[in-house]
């Protein structure tokens, strides 16, 4: 089939994050659907240990997968590996990790930074 895509999860290419202009310190990704003009698709994240994202507000649902590590909310939520987590549009946070994680991240519309 020609509109199907297959991502072997094992053997994909991370590349700075830059999903805002400018790269983000200890964050790669890998686009699978994901289109930088709608902010719409899905693609995996990694954070390496001791990484912060950036204070953002989510415009939309953002939804996300923990397939590895552990992420940890502003407000100290733990979200581990097997976690499925969903911000409602309006949401403001940021998270981090300590040792590292992996996220398969569903986005419906590009954040803002704040």
């Amino acid at each position: 089939m020609k509109k199907r895509l297959i991502t072997k999860t094992s053997n994909i290419k991370f590349k700075p994050f830059d999903n805002y202009g400018n790269v983000f310190r200890g964050m790669d990704w890998h686009k699978i659907t994901y289109d930088k003009k709608t902010g719409q698709g899905s693609y995996i994240l990694k954070l390496k240990p001791n990484t912060r994202t950036p204070f953002h507000k989510h415009t939309n649902y953002e939804e996300f997968y923990i397939l590895d590590g552990q992420l940890i909310d502003k407000d100290n939520t733990k979200f581990n590996k097997g976690d499925f987590v969903s911000y409602k549009p309006g949401t403001c946070h940021s998270s981090y990790t300590k040792t590292g994680c992996k996220l398969l991240v569903f986005m419906r519309k590009k954040n803002k930074l704040l």
